[in-house]
């Protein structure tokens, strides 16, 4: 058993209520709204026009840039507008909105069957980019350049992150137990983009069938399955580099900078439906769960897709929802408007009722010192919280390491007084926003 990381915390996970209900497909809306920029980097500009017929698959926005993604039409049918709508990711993006002909069909020539093992590197990256794919874990990030970084960075180790420590999401969870043999062959692709021979793919110990599962799988290969020790947020960059080969990110630095690139396991499986079969990432596996939810459900959706009708598709409300989250109570982030997509990055929707959220009153800090305790990154929570009260943003970045926080919200979860210790740090960091770009 690896060692684990410090701080962190024990929240109920709420995985037993969508954990052993296999994915299933949700047909094609009536319409979806593609966003152009579902990614960190350049934003996409759109290749088609109103009035336009696409297919499933098809091209629809690219840019010129190393750091970027493509974005590609999810369901066949017309454009009917190309305009600014609110959005997931941003508060508004230049979305391209395709109403469905009813009859889901794949643009020419998809899918189609390469042999990886014949392919150059250079292809590799080629196809991957072309497929837009991005980060799976929610942090958006075009796969096609982590893939790139082998010789450049020197690169020695690829980690495959399978924790998935967020309450109630099985989205991962359903891909290693469906998608097996897709997790090993994404993973033999993206060793060999970088240049690799040493690959760790960690999974949380309360995940004991996957564990097993890739165990039989990877047997053979140069990949080593690492059981990790259940705790929020294991899943997180930093803490699972740490865990897995004891290295420490420096400050202002990525992973790439210690020679490790991380990949979600549900990156993995993309890559190996781009290179494979040259499928664009124009759909992805969500849970939708919380206890005011009539039939939680683990779905494949299309890009697109609004967070109302995949609601509507698990039977609406069983109760009176409280609160709707985009993503985990940990770390997700509340949703004022159902009417917008679910874009590349999103894992989940969180319906809670009255009885599932808190509702105390948040009074003035007592210098407890748990945040402190819980905080995987080794930062003073508390402090941060009450200088961004006071509108002391300058003071957080420069003295208390604000841009280092991960927002895991361990902080809000284990504080006496309920501050809202996160949305107070992300409004710091929004006020120094200058600093986070130099």
């Amino acid at each position: 058993m690896y060692k684990s990381f410090r701080g962190g915390v024990h929240p109920k996970d709420f995985k037993s209520i969508t954990s052993d209900i296999p994915t299933e497909r949700m047909p094609a809306p009536q319409k979806v709204v593609i966003p152009v920029s579902q990614h960190i980097g350049t934003p996409g500009v759109p290749v088609v026009k109103i009035g336009d017929l696409v297919k499933k698959g098809q091209l629809i926005a690219s840019a010129d840039a190393s750091m970027t993604s493509f974005v590609h039409a999810s369901i066949s049918g017309k454009v009917i507008d190309i305009a600014e709508y609110p959005s997931s990711y941003k508060d508004k993006s230049l979305a391209i909105v395709i109403e469905s002909d009813g009859l889901d069909e794949w643009a020419e020539g998809l899918p189609l069957k390469r042999d990886w093992e014949k392919l150059s590197v250079a292809e590799i990256h080629e196809i991957v980019k072309a497929a837009g794919l991005v980060g799976l874990g929610g942090a958006n990030f075009p796969t096609s350049f982590k893939l790139t970084y082998g010789p450049e960075k020197n690169i020695d180790s690829l980690l495959i992150n399978a924790s998935e420590c967020e309450p109630y999401l099985n989205s991962d969870y359903r891909v290693m137990m469906e998608d097996t043999a897709r997790v090993v062959l994404g993973a033999k692709i993206a060793m060999k983009s970088l240049g690799v021979k040493k690959c760790i793919i960690g999974v949380e110990d309360n995940k004991p069938k996957a564990i097993a599962a890739f165990e039989e799988a990877f047997k053979g290969t140069d990949v080593e399955v690492a059981a990790l020790h259940t705790k929020y947020p294991q899943g997180a960059e930093r803490m699972f580099i740490k865990v897995l080969l004891n290295r420490e990110i420096p400050e202002g630095k990525r992973h790439s900078d210690i020679g490790v690139v991380g990949l979600n396991v549900g990156s993995v499986v993309a890559i190996a439906n781009a290179v494979i079969d040259g499928i664009p990432l124009i759909e992805r596996v969500i849970t939708v769960s919380g206890d005011a939810i009539a039939q939680p459900k683990n779905l494949r959706v299309p890009i697109g897709t609004s967070f109302k009708d995949a609601i509507a598709y698990c039977g609406g409300y069983s109760k009176t929802p409280e609160k709707i989250i985009n993503g985990g109570p940990m770390m997700g982030y509340a949703l004022s408007n159902l009417d917008i997509p679910i874009i590349k990055g999103v894992a989940g929707i969180l319906v809670l009722s009255k009885d599932a959220v808190s509702h105390d009153e948040e009074s003035p800090c007592i210098r407890c010192g748990r945040c402190v305790d819980a905080c995987p990154i080794g930062l003073i929570p508390s402090m941060l919280s009450i200088l961004s009260e006071h509108s002391r943003h300058e003071e957080a970045y420069k003295d208390y390491g604000l841009l280092n926080c991960i927002e895991c919200g361990s902080c809000a979860y284990v504080c006496p007084s309920k501050r809202r210790i996160v949305q107070y740090i992300r409004y710091s960091k929004s006020q120094n926003a200058g600093h986070a770009h130099k």
